[in-house]
């Protein structure tokens, strides 16, 4: 998604969020919580998820910088299944990715930093965080950087064949 930015020779001005507009697009939401992190290059954040019934769909944005912004179906039976959608997210193109339920989030930086932000539909809850490796073979995400700073409790996260199957589609 990309919002109408208005830009002149001041700078520039949009509309991260709007309810109405996000409702036609999305359906019904209702957003808890909001993050913003700060990372420098080559940081890879995730592969996150939240177990229902603590399952968090989130609408991200970056404020300042260039990251790839990384989205997994892990809905079983889904056809889309164990894959990747991934997107340049800037503070130039001032793209914004909805990441719903049922979706294993993760990104990495590609600039000097970058500060990222997300909305999410609900409250972060210790007991429910899962997470992916975010070099796993099977999934064979492509990051585009040489080599990823990641933090050690993400190095410690499961395979995904390992994961269980918290999420089923639904047809």
């Amino acid at each position: 998604m990309q919002p109408d930015v208005f830009a002149d020779e001041r700078g520039y001005f949009y509309e991260s969020f709007n309810e109405e507009k996000y409702r036609e697009l999305l359906g019904e939401l209702r957003f808890v919580q909001d993050n913003i992190s700060r990372s420098k290059f080559g940081t890879v954040r995730g592969l996150h998820y939240q177990t229902a019934p603590h399952a968090q769909g989130k609408l991200c944005q970056v404020l300042k910088g260039r990251i790839i912004d990384v989205a997994v179906d892990i809905r079983y039976g889904s056809p889309t299944y164990g894959q990747y959608y991934a997107a340049e997210l800037s503070e130039d193109n001032h793209y914004q990715l909805w990441i719903p339920p049922g979706f294993a989030h993760g990104f990495s930086v590609l600039s000097q930093e970058a500060i990222f932000h997300y909305k999410c539909t609900a409250l972060y809850h210790k007991a429910s965080e899962r997470a992916i490796r975010f070099d796993d073979p099977d999934i064979a995400v492509e990051w585009n950087i040489q080599h990823a700073i990641v933090s050690p409790k993400d190095m410690l996260a499961l395979k995904f064949s390992e994961i269980e199957k918290d999420f089923v589609a639904t047809q």
